[in-house]
């Protein structure tokens, strides 16, 4: 009788809603738990590589690098002005710049380096980041990151040059194909150095905040969980009021 009910010509449009709501809260109570896992795994990533000593590019092998995102780094080389990059859209505060990504070169190898933020005022082109030139051997220590290409949401691609020039100025640290547009190997990662919060002079380097918290996505699950039970539980209740 109830289902018949829900069913008729009066009911079945508001049935449907409700069968709709219901599936809609599941998914979203299951895409946070998603978000839960991810959130998991990326901690774990981070605690594990932080308990591992630090790695000297110099003396070890770094054949499986792409998996130590978060690993402590150290390296000497010279840096190679000629073929480094710049990344847009970011800050000092408030002051909008680039961060200067650098290829060092070492042992017959190469590894860019996140030099860290520059102005943009009097910094649009190549040729005017010369005066933050670091020339000789120098030593850095930081820690290993990957590159990303496009956010799965919002920001912008980046476009190769027509004539197959490479490019200069990039939305994203995508390394990969950063890689592509040097004239020698480079490691597919890059390094971020320590932070000296003395050091007021461009290029800064800069470290991300790091929260290794589960944050509310648990939270947020039980609530989606809990909207669709009372939608589907309910809605049977309330068509028996309305007999």
């Amino acid at each position: 009788m109830l289902l018949s009910k829900m069913v008729n010509r009066k009911w079945w449009f508001t049935t449907l809603l409700v069968l709709l709501g219901t599936a809609l809260c599941t998914r979203l109570g299951i895409w946070q738990l998603d978000r839960l896992d991810g959130r998991r795994s990326f901690n774990a990533q981070v605690e594990s590589m932080r308990a591992m000593p630090q790695l000297d590019l110099i003396t070890e092998a770094a054949d499986s690098i792409e998996g130590m995102e978060w690993r402590s780094v150290t390296v000497s080389g010279e840096y190679d002005f000629t073929n480094q990059v710049a990344l847009r859209n970011q800050y000092n505060g408030d002051e909008y710049g680039y961060h200067l990504l650098t290829p060092l070169r070492f042992s017959g190898k190469a590894v860019l380096v996140d030099r860290g933020w520059i102005p943009a005022e009097g910094n649009s082109a190549p040729e005017d980041w010369s005066k933050y030139d670091e020339p000789g051997v120098v030593k850095v220590t930081g820690q290993i990151r990957l590159g990303q290409g496009k956010p799965t949401f919002g920001g912008v691609a980046d476009a190769m040059p027509a004539d197959g020039s490479g490019l200069a100025v990039w939305n994203n640290a995508d390394v990969e194909r950063i890689a592509l547009q040097m004239p020698y190997p480079i490691l597919i990662v890059y390094i971020q150095p320590d932070v000296d919060v003395n050091d007021n002079e461009p290029p800064i380097p800069s470290q991300p905040a790091i929260e290794l918290t589960e944050g509310s996505h648990f939270g947020y699950a039980v609530q989606w969980f809990t909207f669709a039970t009372i939608l589907f539980v309910g809605y049977p209740f309330y068509l028996r009021k309305q007999e």
